[in-house]
């Protein structure tokens, strides 16, 4: 009788545990979602995909994922440096191999070079590309 009334008293205390823990869990969802309101004119880089030293092939899922999981109609490759090769590999292979049936295009193309300051406080620029993708 005793071990009846321990696991019931267990059980019991297991539940409001249970329940302390999705109140918690429930407020914090909405305190997130609250927060990840973007105010009005603010552009989603959802959609943006920065080229870097990770395998080839993970930003080409990326690409593929995008337009198909995600269903962009839109997506931006963007690298700069020594990776800007690798940018137009990671599209051409997208396209090519795996979107032949969406009909991806290249909408624009967008270059530039920034300047930054490196170790020794001389001033160097380092190129960049924007390859913007649309379902066509």
């Amino acid at each position: 009788m005793a071990e009846e009334n321990q696991e019931k008293t267990e059980e019991t205390n297991l539940r409001e545990d249970t329940s302390e823990h999705l109140e918690l869990s429930n407020k914090n969802k909405i305190k997130t979602q609250d927060e990840s309101k973007k105010p009005s004119g603010v552009l989603d880089k959802d959609n943006t995909i920065f080229i870097g030293i990770k395998p080839f092939m993970n930003y080409v899922t990326a690409v593929v994922m995008q337009f198909k999981n995600k269903g962009q109609t839109e997506v931006i490759v963007s690298a700069r440096g020594k990776f800007i090769s690798k940018a137009v590999d990671v599209v051409e292979v997208a396209r090519r191999t795996f979107l032949k049936e969406e009909n991806i295009q290249v909408k624009d193309i967008k270059i530039s070079s920034e300047a930054f300051e490196n170790k020794e406080g001389k001033r160097i620029h380092v190129s960049a590309i924007e390859i913007f993708l649309i379902k066509g």
